[in-house]
């Protein structure tokens, strides 16, 4: 009986703490952004090789590699620009043609970037990679939380800029321009995210949506045949930390880098069903700290990773302020980080 008590005034706690902790947003319901991409019906009707093209709502990432494969380059290209909108975000395709296909369908918002994924519906998903995706011995993606669109994609690129400079050894904030260490780093916003912390952040409906995205993307990275590509480190700040623990068990992570996270709809490391290294961050003046962690009829996301009987390594944070300072210059977590991003750290 006292137990259920305490189940009971846990899940009050999370629901008070939803919808009017000082400093949260109330949230506004999205739904999430799934399917095939955008241009798929025009892409599926395209006979301009003499049959069908790969149906990219079934087709395996490792089979839109083995496809662009058998094609001649004047075929890929006359694909990117018929379909850029498909060719852009298919997983498994070459790296240099998503690129390609991009930045025709971006434009001059391209800018020389390399923009692995765009996709307009909804608020918008973008995914850029500094570094050289196809040769680097390692790679680090990025999976941000909540409030992350096109329109505020700035905020984790600023992330994947200070991962790839402190990996790296670059000098300058705009890392891309070293363009062949070791390391390459992705910004992956590429699924609906909350708004504010309301009832969509407090659920697990978008980061599920999130998890089979976030899956399907890092086997496409391994489909590629990068170097680096099949075990990436993942890094996933507050609610996408949510959405790398439902995809930890398919996701083929190397590391799984939890930081200001509310849960990851886990008990333990071991209800991952991961073989990957679990480490977990949280800064001392983290306002997530407020958060409840308690999963219960749908509502919270369980236990907190930095607890020791959750089982994850620790990161060190003692540095860090706030929710959003974990890659700032200087900080043991943006050291950390690096060391994890290069496979340093056993």
């Amino acid at each position: 009986m006292r137990r259920f008590r305490r189940t009971l005034v846990a899940a009050a706690l999370a629901s008070t703490v939803v919808a009017s902790t000082a400093g949260w947003a109330s949230g506004t319901a999205q739904t999430p952004v799934t399917g095939p991409p955008p241009g798929t019906a025009q892409w599926r009707a395209d006979r301009s090789l003499g049959r069908e093209l790969p149906d990219p709502a079934s087709a395996s990432p490792v089979e839109i590699a083995a496809f662009f494969a058998a094609l001649t380059p004047g075929q890929r290209h006359a694909l990117a620009d018929r379909h850029p909108l498909v060719v852009g975000n298919l997983d498994g395709a070459p790296v240099a043609l998503r690129y390609e296909a991009n930045a025709r369908a971006l434009g001059a918002e391209a800018d020389g970037r390399r923009i692995l994924a765009y996709d307009p519906r909804g608020r918008g998903q973008l995914a850029e990679v500094y570094g050289d995706l196809d040769h680097a011995r390692h790679i680090a993606v990025i999976v941000p939380g909540s409030d992350i669109d096109a329109a505020t994609f700035n905020r984790t690129s600023a992330m994947a800029r200070a991962l790839y400079g402190a990996t790296n050894g670059a000098t300058r904030a705009a890392a891309n321009e070293a363009a062949n260490g070791p390391t390459a780093v992705v910004a992956w916003a590429g699924y609906t995210t909350p708004l504010g912390v309301g009832i969509d952040a407090a659920t697990g409906d978008l980061a599920e949506a999130g998890a089979e995205r976030l899956t399907r993307f890092t086997r496409g990275l391994a489909a590629t045949g990068a170097p680096g590509a099949t075990k990436p480190a993942l890094f996933c700040h507050s609610y996408g930390s949510v959405v790398c623990g439902l995809a930890a068990h398919e996701a083929g992570a190397s590391d799984i880098v939890a930081f200001g996270s509310p849960g990851m709809r886990a008990d333990s490391v071991a209800d991952l069903g991961t073989d990957a290294r679990v480490w977990a961050a949280k800064a001392p003046d983290d306002w997530i700290s407020k958060v409840p962690n308690v999963e219960f009829a749908g509502l919270g996301h369980g236990n907190d990773p930095t607890t020791p009987e959750f089982g994850a390594r620790r990161v060190p944070a003692d540095d860090t302020d706030g929710h959003t300072g974990y890659f700032a210059p200087g900080t043991s977590s943006l050291r950390a980080f690096a060391a994890i991003a290069r496979g340093e750290t056993r």
